[in-house]
């Protein structure tokens, strides 16, 4: 016996940029708070989750922000295709903290589509694989924010000290 099914998509490349933005605001809130990047490289970041985004690559993303070794503040924000009718909420609320020897961990969880090669040209950073731990044991979960256009969302779940 066989089974079929159909997969229908909602959601279209101009869904993905306008919820995109948001992701990018945020990026720049962080950048401009923490100070651990510039706001340069916080646009340069957000363009290529875009890019991963639109090639369908892109599971997830994680800003850990760390004094020296210590984990201060994290977000994390996964890609759901499924989440029906949520509201799209606005950017903000990561107004992070500025620390002494801050660095911010970016780290981009890939789908089974994801091929490096193929995206290579249209990325502005270079991307390494990592085995940093995601899981922010150190951290308290507070809050969720809701990203979404036509069925395409980024859930941000935001974590402090």
């Amino acid at each position: 016996m066989a089974y079929a099914s159909t997969i229908t998509e909602t959601y279209t490349e101009t869904d993905i940029e306008i919820v995109i933005r948001r992701f990018r605001a945020d990026l720049i809130m962080i950048a401009q708070s923490s100070r651990a990047i510039t706001e340069d490289e916080a646009r340069d970041y957000a363009q290529d989750v875009e890019v991963f985004a639109k090639h369908k690559c892109l599971d997830g993303v994680d800003i850990t922000l760390f004094s020296g070794a210590q984990e201060i503040e994290a977000a994390r924000y996964t890609v759901d295709t499924s989440t029906g009718n949520l509201a799209m909420e606005r950017p903000g609320g990561v107004m992070w903290r500025h620390v002494p020897n801050a660095t911010l961990q970016i780290v981009l969880i890939f789908t089974k589509n994801y091929d490096a090669t193929r995206l290579q040209n249209h990325l502005k950073l270079k991307w390494v694989p990592t085995n940093a731990d995601l899981s922010h044991s150190f951290l308290k979960p507070i809050s969720e924010r809701y990203y979404v256009s036509n069925g395409w969302t980024l859930r941000r779940e935001d974590f402090k000290r």
